[in-house]
């Protein structure tokens, strides 16, 4: 239990320091003893008070130094718990940003909220209990058996039969502990995924009237929830009982075999009360380590959950160290806007004109912070080699055999039928994903893992559903140019069709939206996200489904804002809807996992492949 501590940084110190107050508690606890036996031995030999003063002032100040010492030990592991919770959060966003949508979408949004926000807590609570506790079992039991065998090797031996025997009962019941408290974690996992799922179908489930119909599906999945947590409780209960009851046996023996020696004479009483006084500390550490190992095993576990995430996105950039949060991956999932972003560079065309966003005088254009390795030029070439993708080992592939070649700034449309593998070669282009085969390289320069954060910086990543931060609308629009002016902000807030919005707001751009705040519309929520684009002005834009939510006349509203700033862009658009279509300059159709077919919309509607199957079957009007 704890040895994964080890591996934090700071933890080697911490544990010394530790290590070291635990010694001198030990020695604090036997002097206690040691005094606190003298003096009650010299009182019942008749003795007065005052003249054990001196021995009564020793015995204070050993029990004072103790608990010092414990308070100092607290400290010291709280302090290491704090900074290593607030690592591990900024680890495991860094993570999840590397990683992008894909990880959400495999973890659970449940599951993802739930350990950055309660498994952050409760992995604080582990660390800051579990130091002085397993330091405390490894040391203080040692140094007193140590001194009860050289006062009374009698009661020595029957302390050192008795701890392997608590310490085998401890083992089997923290098994079991651990086997209940996965179960209960688990049914936390699902309770929370199926709980914010919950939230955002709602509007949904009401109106298609199964609201009641799901109501029971949350109930099951509550029950069991609470099931689970009932079994972990029972456990919980007997084994504390259990080893309390133990340790209790095991120093009733100890104090019967003492009586029946004073009784016979064979003992004075001096030893008798020094051992009768250590033989519960002897027991201590074990039983407060039982008490403590139930009400943090959950800590642990969700310790363990983060550092799995941490290393997949580890294995995935084939880095050592993980990247520095201050500087934020691509995508709308990311951190708030009030910290430090890419660096800002003004809105233009390809050959370097603006396109009427103010910059600020004295300043040129500045390019992003990107790699040399990787810069979208208006005729650079993409190429997909082999290109494959399988997230379970042995499993279907969501993609195989891609071979692809993109030429220059294109309007690029990938649709299939669900499941056809559209969001993952979005997720593969966005470098959120590694490839499981095959390479994905520009100009030549093959994308590896390493430089997958580099090439996300030039990506802007629209979702179906943005997300839209607890802030200003205005720190919202300016999430990837957190240093851009009003004056920016407004043009791009004009350019995204958002003007009559902001003039409708009480506080205009400084309305505060996201939780807690105004609630934006579908179509307003998508606005947002292009009023970004626009003022972070990266050159390559992947839209993953952006108006599948939205009922079609705020789709066909928003498509014709979208259209014009594509313009000198790469644009890749997966969607199912077809009508957007005819306004690509490539299209791939994906089927099962792989290509059917590619070409401009006449080129496929003359083929009649999938692509018109396709099409005939929406009757969207666009043949």
């Amino acid at each position: 239990m704890g040895k994964e501590l080890l591996g934090y940084k700071g933890a080697k110190p911490v544990f010394l320091l530790v290590a070291l107050c635990t010694v001198a508690q030990s020695l604090a606890i036997i002097l206690q003893a040691k005094w606190l036996a003298e003096v009650i031995s010299a009182l019942f030999a008749g003795s007065s008070p005052y003249q054990q003063a001196g021995e009564i002032g020793w015995f204070l100040l050993a029990f004072l130094a103790r608990h010092v010492i414990s308070m100092l030990q607290q400290r010291l592991a709280q302090r290491f718990a704090e900074e290593t919770g607030s690592d591990l959060r900024q680890r495991l966003l860094a993570a999840l940003f590397q990683r992008g949508p894909a990880a959400v979408r495999t973890e659970g949004t449940g599951n993802v909220v739930t350990l950055v926000l309660d498994g952050i807590g409760k992995f604080r609570k582990y660390a800051e209990l579990v130091i002085p506790r397993m330091l405390g079992v490894g040391i203080t039991p040692i140094l007193v058996w140590l001194y009860v065998f050289a006062t009374d090797r009698i009661s020595g031996l029957i302390l050192l039969v008795t701890m392997p025997i608590l310490i085998a009962f401890l083992i089997l019941v923290g098994l079991a502990a651990r086997k209940q408290t996965e179960k209960q974690l688990g049914s936390y996992r699902v309770l929370s995924n199926h709980f914010v799922d919950s939230l955002r179908g709602l509007e949904t489930l009401k109106y298609l009237g199964q609201s009641a119909g799901h109501s029971r599906s949350i109930k099951q999945v509550s029950e069991g929830y609470r099931k689970a947590t009932m079994r972990t409780l029972r456990v919980a209960f007997l084994s504390s009982f259990s080893l309390d009851f133990f340790t209790m046996l095991s120093v009733a023996t100890v104090a019967v075999n003492l009586g029946l020696r004073l009784i016979n004479g064979s003992l004075e009483l001096l030893p008798a009360l020094t051992v009768l006084v250590l033989a519960p500390e002897y027991f201590l550490p074990v039983r407060m380590l039982g008490a403590d190992f139930h009400a943090t095993l959950d800590g642990r576990q969700a310790g363990l959950a983060m550092q799995s995430m941490i290393r997949e996105a580890e294995a995935e950039s084939g880095a050592t160290q993980f990247p520095d949060t201050k500087q934020p991956a691509a995508g709308e999932q990311k951190r708030p806007p009030q910290a430090q972003g890419p660096q800002r560079y003004a809105i233009g065309n390809a050959n370097g004109g603006s396109s009427g966003l103010p910059r600020k005088a004295g300043k040129g254009p500045a390019a992003p912070p990107i790699g040399k390795s990787f810069a979208w030029e208006t005729d650079s070439l993409l190429r997909l080699t082999g290109i494959g993708k399988r997230y379970e080992d042995g499993g279907r592939a969501s993609l195989e055999g891609i071979d692809l070649q993109i030429r220059g700034r294109r309007k690029v449309g990938i649709v299939g039928e669900s499941g056809a593998g559209k969001s993952t070669l979005i997720d593969l282009l966005g470098g959120f994903v590694p490839a499981s085969e095959g390479t994905i390289s520009l100009d030549g320069v093959p994308m590896s893992d390493a430089d997958r954060r580099a090439w996300r910086e030039q990506i802007t990543y629209m979702p179906q559903h943005p997300y839209l931060f607890s802030c200003s609308l205005e720190d919202n629009v300016k999430f990837y140019a957190p240093d851009a002016s009003r004056a920016e902000v407004v043009q791009a807030v004009d350019m995204a069709g958002l003007s009559k919005l902001v003039a409708s707001l009480p506080q205009g751009l400084d309305e505060h939206i996201g939780g807690g705040g105004r609630a934006l519309s579908g179509g307003q929520a998508q606005r947002v996200a292009l009023a970004r684009a626009l003022l972070g002005n990266r050159p390559v834009l992947l839209l993953d489904e952006p108006t599948a939510h939205l009922d079609i006349e705020t789709e066909y509203e928003l498509k014709e804002t979208m259209l014009p700033l594509f313009r000198d862009k790469w644009v890749f658009l997966a969607t199912h809807r077809l009508h957007w279509m005819p306004h690509m300059d490539y299209i791939i159709v994906l089927d099962a996992g792989r290509v059917a077919e590619t070409g401009t919309h006449g080129e496929l509607m003359a083929r009649r492949g999938v692509y018109y199957q396709l099409i005939t079957s929406q009757m969207e009007g666009v043949l």
